[in-house]
């Protein structure tokens, strides 16, 4: 635990890395600066982090000065003549480094609004790319499906033809029809989920529901370095809610600060202004010295902090705080400890299965397809046949493309999870 707070510590006025990589997705790229300056959510949070800042000057500033006037009902006579009126003008000065701590306190709290907002960010960025990976895979499922109707259409003419030259069964040619009926509604209902996928989207860019979004390509999956060490150490030190949870120790140092020093007495000065009226003449008829001479005063006061249970109550509450703080540093550490192993093993084994189908399940599936058609061109395989290598297939396809886009899922996951890009 000391050795995350030293790092953190030392790395936590460092500017964060790029918090997401595109690798080399220009239109992916585009999206999310399209989402991250629209989304609503994204602004929301960084209105609250502006409001936040907002709130350092308000911490520092001396409180108003106060004026109060005084007119008498009935006058008080002084020997110079009575007194019809009082102005006082007093100013409340707080006691010794309570503003500085204040502000410094308000400060933390606009850093941690800071972080906040880049976890909005980032979690826009997720979703993001979640919706774009999965629109990806869409996209090439209805690819595969049309390539698949039309290989279909190619086996109902090879089952035309054979029925035509007297060896073939009409059954071969309905059931192959009924499967291109099968491969027509499949693709209206990936037409369907890509439409429910773009208002997604949309909805994360703040436009229309029904903006259309242009088909979705993947590049190159990216080679990835899964070192856990290294992957946890970068989170520590950029992940949002991590630094957000560190900076919240120090605001609650702050806290404890300016609780010790709250004991400290409030000074007040004040400057008063008498309205006398002038007598004239004694009834000697001699004049009055000072008659009618206004009065002036200046006063100081300062509070007595004689009730301490409060102020060490304060104290006390402020300690709870601050070790509940560091306790949930420490639970935010072992949580992103705890998804980087299980989202670099899940990268790890898609890594695997991409492999498995690329270099067996897929040529080996194609392989068999070529030699069913062969063999139902010759009459030597029955209809059945053919369908089940055209399954297993269309089966491999969609599942290889499944597995691109989740390892791409999952690369964002982890970014997510660390807070940066990761690198090859």
């Amino acid at each position: 635990m000391f050795m995350h707070l030293a790092a953190a510590l030392a790395l936590a006025a460092a500017p964060p890395l790029q918090p997401y990589a595109t690798h080399g997705d220009d239109r992916l790229e585009a999206l999310i600066e399209e989402a991250l300056q629209n989304n609503p959510e994204v602004l929301r949070a960084f209105a609250d982090y502006q409001a936040a800042l907002h709130r350092v000057p308000q911490a520092t500033a001396v409180p108003d000065p106060s004026v109060a006037v005084t007119q008498f009902a009935r006058t008080v006579e002084t020997r110079v003549g009575s007194q019809q009126r009082m102005v006082a003008l007093s100013q409340s000065i707080p006691g010794v480094g309570k503003r500085a701590a204040k502000g410094q306190l308000a400060s933390k709290a606009a850093a941690v609004s800071d972080e906040l907002y880049r976890a909005t960010q980032a979690e826009v960025v997720l979703r993001v790319k979640h919706a774009y990976y999965d629109l990806g895979f869409l996209d090439h499922a209805l690819s595969t499906s049309q390539e698949d109707e039309a290989l279909l259409e190619h086996f109902e003419g090879i089952a035309r033809r054979r029925y035509a030259q007297g060896f073939g069964l009409q059954g071969d040619v309905l059931r192959l029809q009924a499967q291109i009926t099968n491969a027509i509604h499949r693709r209206q209902q990936l037409l369907a989920q890509r439409v429910d996928l773009e208002a997604v989207l949309n909805a994360l860019r703040d436009l229309p529901a029904d903006t259309p979004v242009a088909e979705v390509r993947f590049a190159d999956l990216p080679a990835l370095n899964l070192d856990r060490e290294s992957l946890a150490e970068i989170g520590r030190r950029e992940r949002p809610e991590l630094r957000a949870a560190f900076l919240q120790i120090e605001e609650r140092e702050k806290s404890m600060h300016l609780a010790r020093i709250q004991h400290r007495p409030d000074f007040t000065v004040g400057l008063t202004w008498g309205n006398i009226r002038a007598r004239g003449t004694a009834a000697t008829g001699m004049a009055i010295p000072g008659d009618g001479k206004d009065s002036y005063a200046i006063s100081f006061g300062l509070t007595l902090p004689l009730f301490r249970g409060k102020y060490d109550a304060g104290i006390r509450e402020a300690a709870e705080r601050y070790s509940a703080a560091r306790f949930a540093y420490r639970d935010s550490a072992r949580r992103m400890e705890s998804e980087v192993r299980a989202v670099s093993f899940r990268i790890e084994t898609i890594e695997k299965q991409l492999d498995l189908f690329e270099r067996a399940l897929v040529p080996q599936a194609e392989q068999a397809l070529r030699s069913t058609e062969s063999a139902y061109s010759n009459g030597t395989v029955e209809v059945t046949g053919l369908l089940d290598s055209q399954r297993v297939l269309l089966d491999v396809q969609l599942g290889l493309a499944r597995l691109q886009a989740d390892y791409l899922k999952a690369v964002a996951d982890l970014e997510r999870t660390i807070g940066s890009g990761v690198s090859s």
